[in-house]
């Protein structure tokens, strides 16, 4: 179980998704984590333990923008670490997610097979590596996800965020 917050709009998001990330805390206390465009990229903060953790780190940061994705974790593939924590950012495509993918170590090999590494050992970072595949293909943004989450079994909600198309959030859902 974890717990997924998303703002895009014309306030700052930061103090948004925190707001939202706290009423959810109750649903993960490994991590937490946020990821805001600034500028023309995407950056992600991330910590273990409690929401008050992730609060502290970016405190004096003094983050302003939107849009922004936050994301609380209750480990279930991988361990309670930064590295795992959310949100997971490939080749310029984050997401956060809950839920489970059954058939991630299958998507984890192939995927690796083909050149892909891996930064931790959860089965949300396969979402943004099959994203970033389909992109390679040729796929716009909505296509690369609607195709990558084609390839998953198992349930989800989850938010997706991409550089290079900064105005834009997707989130999708499957019996999650």
């Amino acid at each position: 179980m974890c717990g997924i917050v998303a703002y895009m709009g014309p306030r700052n998001g930061v103090p948004v998704v925190l707001d939202g990330l706290r009423k959810l805390e109750y649903r993960g206390y490994d991590s937490a984590g946020i990821a805001i465009l600034n500028g023309k990229k995407i950056d992600i903060y991330r910590s273990v333990g409690k929401l008050i953790g992730l609060e502290d780190k970016i405190r004096e940061e003094q983050l302003c923008g939107t849009p922004v994705i936050g994301h609380t974790r209750w480990a279930t593939h991988g361990r309670p670490t930064e590295a795992n924590a959310h949100p997971h950012k490939y080749e310029g495509v984050v997401v956060v997610h809950n839920g489970i993918i059954e058939n991630y170590l299958e998507l984890r090999h192939e995927l690796a097979a083909s050149g892909h590494e891996f930064s931790s050992e959860t089965d949300t970072e396969v979402i943004s590596h099959l994203i970033v595949q389909e992109l390679r293909l040729g796929a716009d943004f909505n296509q690369a996800v609607s195709r990558s989450l084609l390839r998953t079994r198992g349930t989800y909600a989850l938010a997706v965020l991409y550089e290079k198309e900064p105005e834009k959030m997707i989130v999708a859902r499957q019996s999650s």
